[in-house]
């Protein structure tokens, strides 16, 4: 309990200095300035309970797409909310499911704006995508009686550490939540924290049930018809530190390739600006996405694509030859490779995939992704795959194979829900006891 009022009362003390940072943000990017009261739980009030998931970022709320699709489909007569915490997650959140769902950021974690956020969305279930452990938002859950269900839930050994260190602060943190975790080993790491044997099992990875719909390759193909025939490899998810690494290969891959194209996708929108720096410093030939939308050619003397939209990282993968996924040259944890695999390409990643350990760890046992430590190797399998068309097919075929074989998380994590949240109707007014909203 202690520790609890010490952890609300830092919060509430870094509040301002967080939204400090959002304001201070928007001077440079407006899209900061959406929702400013969303971050303290002021939404708009709904008229009925309503099913909620948060997904934290943009990559997570691509994962989450197939779920939520299920959930609009399965219960229509629910209102659908959908959380994130970052700009990029909202906008991608707007992009996908503006049609049918509200689309706000998370509160703070402070008791107030979580109860006022609880008794405006009036949430009949709490789905919480992958790992977000928030202490007072899961402690008001509770004691409205709103289940919360952690979907697609990961845990590093890492982090059971960070956990266990603060063990009083997360003492009954599970008590009414599912853990519906990516793998056993997963599901062993949530025990060690507390989570209940009895609500607690592996369902899966959801990434494997990205869909891969007709109009997704047909506007690779688009794309694919401006590169003018040049052989391409995309660079999606790539972070600081990173893009140096691969420029160096593609500089390496062009003395043997010269016609050779890089799609270069940083991972954040703030980034754009500063690889273009980066590109401009090294003379090296580019053109930016944006500019060459208009048109739908791309100049014959860029060697570089420089993504600086949003949204688009999957019909890019869906353009080119070879995939390369970021965040994995540097110690960040890596990024999806499923979604280049199930598009049927080779896949290269470098050392760092600690966020998806069990699928890399799949993919390249399999042979469908292959690992490079330095630009030098990265340029060595460029080389040998963009030339070896053959190879490509066989290597693009297994990881699409392994894509189709583990789909079905969706269908089990909905068969956990359903039980939590009858189709029938919304739970009668005694069974869940919401937030009264304040103003």
């Amino acid at each position: 309990m202690a520790l609890r009022l010490i952890y609300t009362w830092l919060i509430r003390l870094a509040i301002p200095f967080a939204f400090a940072g959002v304001l201070w943000r928007g001077l440079s990017d407006r899209i900061y300035w959406q929702g400013l009261g969303e971050r303290f739980g002021r939404v708009r009030p709904l008229p009925s309970p309503s099913i909620w998931l948060h997904a934290v970022s943009l990559g997570e709320m691509s994962a989450a797409a197939p779920l939520v699709r299920a959930l609009h489909e399965r219960y229509p007569q629910l209102p659908l909310v959908l959380t994130t915490a970052t700009p990029a997650g909202r906008a991608r959140a707007q992009a996908l499911f503006a049609a049918f769902a509200e689309i706000h950021f998370l509160p703070y974690d402070s008791p107030g704006s979580v109860r006022r956020f609880l008794g405006r969305v009036r949430p009949r279930i709490a789905i919480i995508m992958e790992t977000e452990l928030w202490p007072n938002l899961f402690r008001e859950c509770r004691q409205c009686g709103i289940p919360v269900v952690l979907a697609s839930a990961r845990l590093s050994a890492k982090s059971v550490s960070r956990y266990r260190r603060f063990g009083a602060l997360f003492s009954g943190l599970f008590k009414n939540v599912t853990v519906a975790a990516q793998s056993a080993e997963d599901a062993q790491r949530f025990l060690s924290i507390g989570a209940a044997a009895d609500q607690t099992c592996a369902i899966g990875n959801v990434k494997f049930d990205l869909a891969v719909h007709a109009e997704l390759l047909g506007a690779g193909q688009i794309l694919r018809a401006a590169y003018g025939g040049r052989p391409v490899w995309v660079a999606g998810s790539t972070h600081a530190g990173e893009e140096e690494q691969l420029l160096e290969a593609h500089g390496m891959l062009r003395k043997h390739c010269p016609d050779a194209l890089l799609l270069l996708a940083p991972r954040h929108k703030d980034r754009f600006a500063s690889v273009a720096d980066l590109l401009s410093g090294r003379g090296i030939a580019f053109v930016r996405r944006s500019e060459t939308m208009a048109v739908g050619v791309l100049p014959v003397h860029a060697h570089v694509l420089l993504v600086d939209t949003l949204g688009e990282l999957v019909a890019l993968y869906a353009s080119a030859d070879v995939a390369f996924v970021g965040g994995s040259l540097v110690p960040t944890g890596g990024h999806n490779l499923l979604e280049p695999a199930a598009l049927g390409l080779p896949v290269l990643t470098g050392p760092s995939h600690e966020n998806g350990r069990d699928t890399a760890r799949l993919l390249l046992e399999r042979g469908a992704a292959l690992q490079v430590s330095s630009a030098r190797e990265l340029a060595a399998q460029l080389q040998r795959l963009l030339g070896d068309p053959a190879e490509r097919r066989r290597v693009g075929t297994i990881g699409k194979e392994i894509v189709d074989s583990n789909r079905g998380s969706v269908q089990r994590l909905l068969a956990l829900i359903e039980p939590l949240l009858p189709a029938a109707h919304p739970p009668a007014a005694a069974e869940l006891v919401y937030p009264t909203i304040e103003r």
